[in-house]
């Protein structure tokens, strides 16, 4: 099937004036989403809990905050921007009580509605806006006038206009501008997931963290450790995003190639190959799914001791006095927790 990639011409902002927007959470994704959105013209309200700790920091970027249920009242577009084990719960006490016929209803990440830990009603159009970086990426992009790739499929579509209205949506935050891809809830859950436990989140920290100790242990110091192992990541990641593994390897020395093709594949081999299926086999059959919604519903016991654990790591100590000789760092921060 041929990849359809959607950009600003293919959607029609038009479709969103007189409908208010309701976005859910005021998160990573959901405080670009919103902002830029409204810098797009789209009449925007944001939903939190009227003690939320965001509340006035999105009045603070000139929005309009209600509780939830009452920003779902206003709304015929609601787009869930919540954490994946929050938002089953607060879409039904609070987002459901309010949802019409001819509604729509999205999400930024597929996992509730393909693992139907949500279930919407058959008469609600159903879609998703899938920004392909993190929201401080998608609001900064937008404020340099670039955009950040977005994934946009269609649940339900009772009314048959949901993709043109998920195309606004997109082009509204700024997706438009790079490329809006067309997929579906199964490929971008299973995807997503898979790769943030086999790959970017577990498979490179872990990595990294085995790195870091390895040389530890060997006798050699911890900051050169540190350096070696983790900091220096984004110089390597920085060039294959700018133009993939080649470009990396263009760029590193011979030595380094040399040493990529011929120890790469003794660390990652056909043992971590076959844990990679494992996983991705847990992620489809909604393993991994219970596992993770029993933990929340239990009170996250071992989810906050992995959580200390992993902050009391030693390489965290190194590095928090490694950055503090490099102050240039926090000039361009991706993540300012006083605003966002």
């Amino acid at each position: 099937m041929a990849l359809k990639i959607f950009y600003d011409k293919d959607a029609d902002l038009g479709r969103l004036e007189g409908k208010t927007v309701a976005v859910i959470g005021y998160g990573s994704q959901g405080h670009a989403h919103a902002q830029n959105l409204k810098a797009s013209g789209v009449d925007v309200v944001v939903g939190l809990r009227k003690d939320s700790a965001s509340w006035p920091k999105a009045e603070a970027a000139g929005l309009r905050v209600a509780s939830v249920a009452d920003a779902s009242d206003q709304a015929s577009v609601i787009m869930l921007t919540l954490p994946d084990e929050k938002a089953a719960t607060i879409y039904r006490e609070e987002v459901a009580p309010h949802l019409e016929p001819g509604n729509y209803l999205s999400v930024a990440h597929g996992f509730n509605i393909h693992f139907q830990a949500i279930v919407p009603p058959e008469e609600v159009n159903v879609f998703m806006v899938a920004p392909k970086g993190p929201g401080h990426t998608v609001r900064q992009n937008y404020e340099e006038g670039r955009g950040v790739p977005a994934l946009v499929a269609v649940h339900q579509d009772p009314t048959g206009d949901t993709l043109q209205i998920a195309l606004a949506y997109a082009s509204g935050i700024g997706a438009g501008r790079a490329g809006i891809i067309e997929t579906t809830f199964r490929e971008e859950t299973e995807t997503d997931l898979f790769g943030e436990q086999a790959v970017l989140c577990g498979g490179l920290t872990a990595l990294m963290s085995a790195g870091y100790e390895t040389l530890i242990e060997a006798g050699y110091a911890p900051e050169m450790a540190y350096f070696e192992c983790i900091h220096e990541v984004k110089l390597i990641v920085d060039l294959i995003y700018e133009g993939g593994v080649a470009n990396m390897r263009y760029s590193v020395s011979n030595t380094a190639e040399y040493g990529d093709f011929t120890r790469g594949p003794r660390v990652i081999d056909e043992g971590t190959r076959e844990r990679m299926r494992q996983i991705l086999a847990e992620i489809q059959s909604g393993q991994f799914a219970r596992e993770f919604i029993l933990e929340n519903q239990s009170g996250s016991v071992s989810f906050n001791a992995m959580r200390r654990r992993a902050a009391e790591h030693p390489m965290e100590e190194t590095g928090a006095r490694l950055r503090a000789l490099m102050p240039w760092l926090k000039e361009k921060r991706l993540v300012d927790r006083s605003k966002n």
